[in-house]
């Protein structure tokens, strides 16, 4: 095992991989794909995104900070049991694509699969390009006895996942991706097809308070039968309550498509990232007998302020999003999770009202709720019945087969 934050497989002298250009009417340069090997080259990975999306509006950029840990240049505790080699594709000496081959082996143990992912892909509109980073990823794996790929994760499920197949007309909202729209005809081009959708559903803010009016007397017999408390994240215990958030949703996702828990190195991570982003009014807790059995919260999209600040929390970004906290017009519901016992009862449907009051008072105007499984019918149906609009599409997409 590689120590902690270290990236397997990218040291060592491994050469570039090569694939022939057919003939064209113009010569072109052969497109060349290296493994991610130096400084030099890690930057080139990173920064690329910033070179490709130079022109394109809905963009939004990542944070700069977070980026070299999710991609494995920095420690993360995602791969204190995880693997990723990055690669970046040349036509010629012409920076053209990224991509990075993902080996969650937690994933692996988990649901008995022995998957390879990729993600983190980017790529100017040329099918060579793309066909060569894919072969990249498929020889890497196809060496460690891996033959079926899924993608793209970023690096996995518990992060920022899947490739916009529709909804192009907008920027995407906070800890969601973008890509241009001719992604999907790449990958598909070199054979993946779907393997599930993820939707992100657009509402006003009215249907929480609508939602509250419809039950109210659903909602008073529930609290009153089980002896619901109801309460928002604890400013005295801060950290503590987001790390219990955090385990509920571990627990409630168990049997849910793709699920792979959170290790406790990654909850205490992301709990330190949290902390400054979630706005305590917008996280609730149900209790029952003084144990949390459910959480539901909820971030202000912060992704106006990341593209102005293009992404640089310091030395000045940090403060403009902190401000944001108490100005956004819009919020994303990540999640509304119930242990085992206690799903099927309504328990995430008295959370979301309890949001109702504080979004009316603080001027907040809309909701995405995302992402919601295609596969998690319930969940959809109550959205589309109480008027959420799905308004954009991601894709997971697989690849069954062995190199030649």
């Amino acid at each position: 095992m590689w120590p902690a934050g270290r990236v397997a497989g990218q040291l060592g002298s491994q050469p570039p991989i090569t694939h022939s250009v057919p003939k064209r009417p113009v010569a072109m340069s052969e497109v060349s794909v290296q493994p991610v090997l130096t400084g030099r080259q890690r930057k080139q990975f990173l920064q690329f995104p910033w070179k490709l999306y130079a022109n394109d509006p809905h963009w939004v950029p990542p944070l700069r900070m977070d980026q070299p840990g999710l991609v494995g240049y920095k420690r993360h505790p995602f791969y204190e049991q995880n693997e990723v080699q990055t690669f970046l594709a040349f036509r010629g000496r012409e920076l053209c694509g990224r991509i990075a081959a993902i080996w969650n082996r937690l994933h692996n143990q988990y649901h008995r699969e022995n998957l390879g992912f990729w993600g983190f892909f980017e790529c100017v509109d040329d099918q060579e390009v793309a066909n060569a980073l894919l072969d990249s990823v498929r020889q890497w794996f196809s060496e460690r006895g891996i033959y079926r790929l899924r993608g793209p994760a970023n690096p996995s499920i518990n992060y920022t996942l899947g490739m916009l197949v529709e909804g192009f007309d907008s920027p995407p909202t906070f800890m969601m991706t973008y890509n241009p729209p001719y992604y999907p005809t790449l990958v598909e081009a070199y054979g993946f097809r779907k393997s599930q959708d993820l939707y992100a559903y657009w509402g006003h803010i009215d249907f929480l308070p609508q939602l509250s009016q419809r039950f109210s007397a659903f909602i008073l017999r529930l609290k009153s039968h089980f002896g619901i408390q109801l309460r928002t994240l604890d400013r005295r215990r801060f950290r503590q309550d987001i790390e219990e958030f955090l385990t509920i949703y571990n627990q409630s996702l168990a049997g849910t498509w793709g699920f792979v828990p959170l290790s406790q190195n990654e909850v205490h991570h992301i709990a330190r990232g949290l902390k400054y982003l979630l706005v305590p009014e917008l996280a609730v807790a149900a209790e029952v007998d003084g144990r949390m059995v459910g959480a539901a919260f909820c971030l202000p999209d912060y992704n106006p302020e990341i593209r102005a600040i293009d992404g640089r929390l310091f030395p000045f970004g940090f403060f403009r999003l902190l401000r944001a906290k108490r100005q956004v017009r819009k919020i994303r519901i990540l999640s509304a999770n119930v242990v085992p016992e206690y799903q099927r009862l309504g328990i995430g449907l008295v959370m979301l009202a309890q949001l109702a009051p504080f979004c009316i008072q603080n001027g907040i105007r809309e909701a995405e709720l995302s992402w919601v499984l295609e596969s998690n019918a319930l969940s959809r149906g109550s959205l589309e019945k109480g008027g959420a609009k799905r308004i954009k599409t991601y894709r997971l997409y697989d690849l069954e087969t062995n190199m030649d």
